[in-house]
């Protein structure tokens, strides 16, 4: 089995083929700490990434829009202090298509790597500060 986070995007068109409930389950053994989401009608796959600082969180969200930027593939981020919300979904289908599996996936790869280089940068939650 060909891992996720090796994989690169393709580009899609609006005709593209969404990912069929079967080949989402599969896919999803490799995301699974991705939540199914649904949206105004459309499937997206979400996450939440826990920071300790709002300078964390910034950091990771300009790391995430550049592996975007370079798979040309795009995700709704939501930056807040000490959490970044990432979703992905292919907006020209209306739907998942495998992209949205290699980017969460690699989404996850980032955040760990981020985790190994600064211990304190993931996994306590704190309470928000406005």
């Amino acid at each position: 089995m060909v891992m996720l986070t090796q994989e690169k995007c393709v580009a899609c068109r609006a005709d593209s083929p969404h990912v069929t409930e079967p080949d989402a389950g599969a896919l999803r053994a490799q995301t699974p700490e991705w939540e199914l989401i649904t949206e105004d009608g459309i499937p997206k796959l979400s996450r939440v990434f826990r920071f300790r600082s709002f300078v964390q969180a910034l950091a990771f969200t300009n790391a995430v829009g550049a592996l975007a930027e370079e798979q040309g593939h795009h995700p709704r981020l939501v930056t807040e202090w000490g959490r970044v919300t990432v979703a992905w979904w292919t907006h020209k289908i209306r739907n998942l298509h495998r992209n949205d599996f290699i980017m969460a996936a690699r989404t996850g790869q980032l955040y760990a790597g981020l985790a190994e280089a600064q211990p304190a940068a993931a996994t306590q939650a704190r309470p928000a500060k406005s």
